[in-house]
């Protein structure tokens, strides 16, 4: 049998680089995971790939709530689309609805054919996880041509969405991959793969680093009202991603 390959998820060119370093398979490269991830920079992407030998899968998402946008927002995601893959992204991340949370097929057609003329591989991510239909809309971008759809089954994470993710491998029977993601860590891994009968994972997996720069920030904020610590930020855990890679290719052996 093959052996569970590893996606993790990362926000900064630094996170694909450890998690390479730690023995990821994969990496989705976005910026504000805060926000569910958002479209990185091509700074960022570049320097990844410069010193990452895996594939880098990046996220076009123009901004964070919801995944029906204006024309100008689904304009600006057509170009950072056609720039990340000619700077070295092996596939695009995205997700297109329409008001009624159902698939916006023509915006996710373009999507999908910028990933398919470049030779790279076009993903669905978790807005699949709100449209009515889970079935119709695997249909449409089986015919749509996507390589591979992001979920968590419906549930806001792997293991309570674990049945229908079961159901949506079997449904989609090798026409079109399905990625658990949500909710997946070292603790439940093997859980997740028993129950979803999926070959490969998506996960985080982050530790928290202290930048003493802003330390003396005089109860100064430079985001939203939320007031996160401006003295610290997370960052890819090596040897919590590196113990999870080490266990999948353990089991390849055994």
């Amino acid at each position: 049998m093959d052996r569970v390959l590893l996606e993790v998820c990362c926000g900064s060119a630094d996170d694909v680089i450890e998690a390479y370093r730690a023995g990821a398979d994969r990496a989705e490269l976005n910026c504000d995971l805060f926000h569910g991830g958002l479209t990185p920079t091509l700074g960022s992407l570049i320097a990844a790939k410069r010193a990452a030998d895996i594939p880098v899968m990046a996220m076009v998402r123009p901004r964070e709530g919801g995944f029906c946008y204006t024309g100008t927002e689904f304009a600006a995601a057509v170009e950072d689309a056609k720039l990340l893959l000619a700077h070295g992204a092996d596939g695009l991340v995205f997700g297109f609805l329409r008001t009624d949370g159902t698939l916006d097929v023509e915006r996710t057609r373009v999507l999908a054919d910028l990933a398919r003329e470049a030779g790279k591989t076009a993903v669905f991510h978790r807005a699949v996880d709100v449209v009515p239909d889970w079935r119709e809309t695997l249909d449409a971008l089986i015919e749509l041509g996507v390589d591979r759809v992001l979920t968590s089954g419906q549930e806001p994470n792997v293991p309570q969405g674990a049945q229908t993710i079961r159901e949506m491998a079997e449904y989609a029977a090798g026409r079109i991959e399905i990625l658990p993601g949500g909710g997946v860590n070292a603790r439940n891994l093997d859980w997740v793969i028993r129950h979803t009968g999926c070959r490969q994972v998506h996960m985080t997996g982050h530790r928290q680093m202290a930048d003493p720069s802003a330390a003396n920030g005089r109860g100064i904020h430079f985001g939203s009202c939320l007031y996160p610590p401006e003295d610290q930020y997370r960052v890819v855990d090596g040897d919590y991603i590196s113990g999870v890679a080490g266990r999948l290719k353990q089991e390849e052996k055994e």
